[in-house]
């Protein structure tokens, strides 16, 4: 499984204002402030399916890449970037991307890597918690790493029909207990919540003894 916990900047931001959906006018790759596959083994514990490989600081994870092959290219959103690495990899691959973060510190870094790597992304910098998601526009969403529990419907409503939702994140620890635990999922709690969608992979499994959890599942092209 693999997640990090929220940044501390995100967790001071939990009631923030209420965010605009991203407009197609922003020059690539500037900060924007908002205020007011068929290749996967689907498997559960890692049971029928490899255990996902974690990625790095500017590498995703190579599961997202599996998502995308076969892919046309089209809209995708990266909910809490942080340095972008998702954000960068699908723009990378094509894509026209959004990325949403609540770090102006973070945007900043990332919207750098990304310069150098020619890739343009949608900046955009909004909390999360309080953004407003555009409804069935996004063929592809990646989050990695932040407990978006809260908003996950809005974010499920944000995907188009037939689009891809990649999800990893931490489990909470079985050995030990902490208030970093809140932020974490149950074991089967990402899946249960995923229950409107076609899971194609789930996985719950170790990462230097770090207990994770990766998801990816596909709308209905009639929902």
């Amino acid at each position: 499984m693999t997640v990090n916990l929220p940044r501390a900047d995100r967790e001071s931001a939990k009631a923030g204002s209420e965010s605009n959906s991203p407009d197609a006018g922003s020059p690539p790759n500037s900060v924007r402030e908002e205020s007011d596959s068929s290749g996967l083994t689907p498997g559960v514990d890692g049971a029928d399916g490899p255990v996902p490989v974690a990625g790095t600081d500017h590498e995703p994870s190579p599961l997202l890449r599996t998502v995308l092959e076969g892919r046309s290219d089209g809209r995708a959103l990266d909910v809490a970037t942080g340095l972008g690495r998702n954000a960068i990899a699908l723009a990378d691959a094509g894509w026209r991307v959004d990325a949403i973060d609540v770090s102006r510190a973070q945007l900043e870094r990332a919207r750098e890597h990304a310069v150098s790597q020619s890739a343009a992304v949608e900046w955009i910098l909004a909390d999360v918690d309080s953004y407003a998601f555009p409804d069935a526009v996004y063929d592809v969403v990646a989050i990695s790493f932040y407990d978006a529990r809260d908003r996950l419907s809005s974010i499920l409503s944000a995907l188009a029909p037939g689009g891809s939702l990649f999800y990893e994140h931490y489990l909470e620890s079985t050995d030990r207990t902490g208030p970093g635990d809140r932020h974490r999922f149950a074991s089967n709690e990402l899946l249960s919540a995923s229950a409107d969608l076609r899971v194609l992979y789930y996985a719950e499994y170790r990462v230097d003894g770090e207990p994770r959890v990766t998801l990816v599942a596909r709308k209905p092209n009639d929902q």
